[in-house]
C-alpha cells in the first residue's frame, strides 16, 4: 500500500472505540475526514472544507444522532434531487449528448410574504 491509498476502515475496531473513548473516536473520524480532504486535488479542497463544515453544523444542531441522520440525509437529496442538483446536471448532460437544447429551469415563483402581528393588536 503506497503513501496515498486509503486503508480499508475495520468498522468493528471503531466501534469498539467509539464505545470504548468516544472522545479518541471523535479525534480520529476528524483526521480521517482531514486525511481525505488532503488527499483530494488541491481544487477541490476549498470545497471540501466548506462541505465537511456544513455537514459538522447540521449534526451539532441536531439533537439526537437518529435526528443528525435524517438531517444530513435530508441534505444529501436536496443536492441530488433539488435545484441544480445531480439529477438537473444528468439530464443537462444527456441533452448535449444528445445535440438536444437544455432543458429550461422554470422559474421560481415569487415568495408570498405573510404579515406578522402581535398577539393582541
Amino acid at each position: 500500500m503506497t503513501a496515498g491509498e486509503a486503508r480499508p476502515m475495520d468498522f468493528d475496531a471503531w466501534m469498539a472505540i467509539a464505545e470504548k473513548d468516544p472522545q479518541g473516536f471523535e479525534e480520529m473520524r476528524r483526521a480521517a475526514i482531514e486525511a481525505v480532504i488532503e488527499r483530494a486535488a488541491p481544487a477541490s479542497r476549498v470545497r471540501l472544507r466548506r462541505l465537511q463544515w456544513r455537514i459538522d453544523q447540521e449534526r451539532r444542531l441536531a439533537p439526537t444522532p437518529m435526528s443528525a441522520c435524517i438531517r444530513l440525509s435530508n441534505m444529501m437529496w436536496r443536492n441530488v434531487l433539488g435545484p441544480g442538483g445531480l439529477q438537473e446536471r444528468l439530464e443537462e448532460l444527456q441533452c448535449l449528448l444528445r445535440g438536444q437544447e437544455r432543458p429550461k429551469t422554470p422559474p421560481s415563483s415569487p415568495a408570498k410574504v405573510v404579515a406578522l402581528v402581535r398577539a393582541g393588536d
